[in-house]
């Protein structure tokens, strides 16, 4: 028995920022360990619009099984305490199986969420929540943002500021507790039945901006206007309120040309990798490798989960 007697087995958790190569990094260990891979990306979880979230497609995941993977629709109720529960579920089962998890995504609240627990937040206060509607629709979106830097400025910083819903949750929790919602979410860690060995994968920044625009790029010519429109009457939806979506909501619109709305949609993909680094970073666990050439990046990879099974075997 390679890993400790009192725990279940070793979960690999592959991050970084959008376009890093984490995904088929991750397939690669898959292959390698003959196991199977959850996806931390809450992006991909909406099986109406892979293109936009650019999930894994099926020649992508080569046969290796994905969960989290399009399993919702746009219109189903999900949070980050479900996808929790739903997580240590699934690994309690899968455990019995393989020695070895994959684990991958940038969504750093949902891999927090699995490798240290979320506190119980407040539910949302319906007053408080017809106060936060009132202050969107008289000062619009800079308006919370306003608040919440004042409220909760770690937040602020990472916090998707385009995302209206995500604002006025934290100024709510903020509110609601009279502690800032940073701090509730980062100081929570929670025993968990298996170990956990974290690698982010990093770009220098020219390269990874490269990436994001060819990726863009990539994903209209396959057909994410089209998915766009059909989805677009759903526009309202929080699971639609990201970037992507919203810059070609836009286009529809008739506010934006198609030019602009690409500009756009690839300035926010770069705003939000930064955003995941900022997050990311601040997490003494992470080891991070050098994305820029996948064989290495799969040695040295491969190299750190065989030293961590090593050293669980000694313990």
């Amino acid at each position: 028995m390679l890993l400790q007697m009192n725990k279940q087995g070793l979960l690999v958790v592959i991050t970084g920022p959008t376009a890093s190569g984490k995904t088929s990094l991750a397939v690669q260990m898959a292959t390698h360990y003959k196991t199977e891979i959850i996806s931390a990306d809450s992006r991909q979880f909406y099986r109406e619009i892979p293109l936009g979230t650019a999930s894994p497609t099926q020649v992508e995941m080569q046969g290796i099984p994905h969960y989290f993977v399009g399993h919702l629709s746009i219109q189903d109720e999900y949070n980050v305490s479900k996808f929790e529960m739903d997580v240590l579920n699934l690994l309690q089962q899968k455990f019995r199986q393989h020695e070895v998890m994959i684990m991958v995504g940038g969504s750093g609240l949902y891999l927090d969420a699995v490798c240290k627990g979320i506190d119980q937040l407040p539910d949302p206060d319906p007053e408080l929540r017809g106060r936060l509607d009132f202050k969107f629709r008289t000062e619009g979106i800079e308006g919370l943002r306003t608040w919440l830097m004042e409220l909760d400025p770690d937040y602020h910083e990472v916090v998707d500021l385009n995302n209206r819903m995500r604002l006025m949750r934290g100024i709510e929790v903020c509110l609601q507790t009279g502690k800032p919602f940073s701090q509730q979410r980062l100081n929570t860690s929670q025993e968990r039945p298996f170990n956990i060995l974290k690698i982010g994968v990093e770009l220098p920044r020219e390269m990874l901006i490269g990436r994001i625009h060819q990726r863009t790029d990539e994903m209209l010519q396959s057909g994410w206007i089209e998915e766009a429109k059909s989805v677009y009457h759903h526009r309202n939806l929080n699971a639609l309120n990201t970037v992507g979506y919203k810059e070609l909501f836009q286009y529809f619109s008739g506010d934006w040309t198609l030019e602009q709305a690409v500009e756009k949609i690839k300035t926010n993909t770069r705003r939000y990798a930064k955003r995941q680094m900022t997050w990311l970073r601040r997490d003494a666990d992470v080891h991070w490798i050098d994305g820029r050439d996948r064989e290495k990046a799969a040695i040295s990879l491969i190299q750190m989960i065989d030293e961590k099974r090593m050293l669980l075997a000694e313990d």
